[in-house]
C-alpha cells in the first residue's frame, strides 16, 4: 500500500485504540479524513487482511439502524506499527507525528 498522508493518519486513529472496535464517523474524526478518503484506506487494509469488520447486534442498539465495525488483525497492527516506524524517518510526515523526521 501507496504510503500517503491519509493512511498515515488512518494507522494513527486506529493504533491509538489496537484491540477496540472502530466505526467509520469515529474515525474519520479521529484521523481528521473525510469519508470519501477513509472508507477506500479501509476496504484496501481489509482486503490486505489488516482489518475485519462486523455490524453491530441490532438487538442491542434501539431505534437507530446497525453500525458496521472495524477491528486490527495482529497482522494489521505489525503492518500499521512499520508503517508508522517507518514514516519517523520521513520528512513528509514530521509535522504528523509531532515534528519528529
Amino acid at each position: 500500500m501507496r504510503r500517503t498522508r491519509s493512511l498515515l493518519q488512518v494507522a494513527l486513529a486506529l493504533l491509538d485504540d489496537p484491540h477496540g472496535r472502530h466505526w467509520g464517523y469515529e474515525l474519520t474524526k479521529r484521523a481528521g479524513v473525510r469519508s470519501g478518503v477513509l472508507y477506500p484506506i479501509l476496504h484496501r487494509m481489509l482486503d490486505e487482511g489488516w482489518l475485519i469488520d462486523g455490524w453491530e447486534n441490532p438487538t442491542e442498539i434501539g431505534k437507530r439502524p446497525p453500525r458496521r465495525y472495524y477491528e486490527l488483525t495482529p497482522e494489521g497492527m505489525q503492518e500499521l506499527g512499520g508503517l508508522v516506524d517507518a514514516a519517523h524517518g520521513d520528512a513528509r510526515f514530521g509535522e504528523l507525528l509531532g515534528g519528529v523526521a
